[in-house]
């Protein structure tokens, strides 16, 4: 009898538990607020604990990388397929996208607005030798600035002082901006969610080119086994589920959306 008694103890001790899981996120996907939304479901719905390290995509890469995580969310999609492709990860899973966005003064001196696509916003700051305020920190969105700046056939090494390049997030970053009225490139979620907006303004969107994916990838068991890789398969079930949709479409700031769910099964 006592030995049921402890048995049913283990069990419903147990259970009372979240279960804990590391994954490294964004500063972007943190600086939305979108975690805050999801973080409580998570825990309610499936038990895990998921605790946060948000640092930018170059960085939680490498924590995958080490095995100091179990999973990560960012979005830089070829160095994601290379992460898999090294054995980092197991695969790659698509969850949900919004877009890039340029934020600058209001009093538009670079004239960006003007634009008909991201490489003429881009030719349009430099031109103008606008301050213009870079993360420079190897994250998906570092990543994918230069990326522009190279099919605007813009080389930022020869750039001069207006060109800053401050190794932030994106809250941060967008603060640096804000305090120098510098142009920067932000997704749309931290931006909406960024609240010291003074004298800023979005000053052009809507390329394609500035698409932005976020994708979720377990970190290998085969070369970690440390990892929790029964928890990051329970929170990947979890993220591409109907429940998850449903919070993602539904988040939004000043009655506009900031993330759309893609995820297939």
């Amino acid at each position: 009898m006592i030995r049921a008694f402890a048995i049913l103890a283990l069990i419903f001790g147990g259970a009372a538990q979240a279960e804990t899981m590391k994954m490294a996120v964004t500063t972007s996907f943190h600086n939305s607020g979108l975690s805050e939304v999801l973080l409580p479901a998570i825990k309610d719905e499936t038990g895990l604990d998921v605790q946060l390290l948000v640092v930018g995509t170059g960085q939680a890469l490498r924590l995958g990388q080490a095995g100091d995580v179990d999973a990560i969310l960012v979005h830089s999609k070829a160095a994601e397929e290379a992460f898999v492709a090294d054995g980092y990860g197991t695969h790659r899973r698509e969850i949900m996208y919004n877009d890039f966005v340029f934020i600058g003064p209001e009093v538009d001196g670079a004239a960006a607005a003007d634009a008909d696509s991201a490489a003429d916003a881009l030719q349009r700051i430099a031109a103008a030798s606008a301050p213009f305020v870079s993360r420079g920190d190897d994250s998906g969105t570092h990543k994918k600035e230069l990326s522009l700046w190279r099919a605007a056939d813009l080389d930022v090494g020869s750039f001069g002082e207006w060109y800053k390049s401050v190794g932030s997030g994106m809250g941060a970053s967008l603060n640096t901006a804000a305090g120098l009225g510098a142009y920067i490139m932000s997704d749309r979620a931290s931006w909406l969610n960024f609240g010291n907006k003074g004298g800023m303004a979005l000053v052009f969107s809507g390329d394609p080119v500035l698409f932005n994916q976020y994708a979720y990838l377990p970190v290998n068991p085969e070369l970690h086994a440390h990892v929790n890789a029964e928890a990051a398969k329970a929170l990947e079930a979890w993220l591409t589920s109907g429940a998850a949709a449903a919070l993602i479409n539904s988040y939004k700031i000043g009655g506009e959306q900031l993330f759309v769910f893609n995820a297939k099964d």
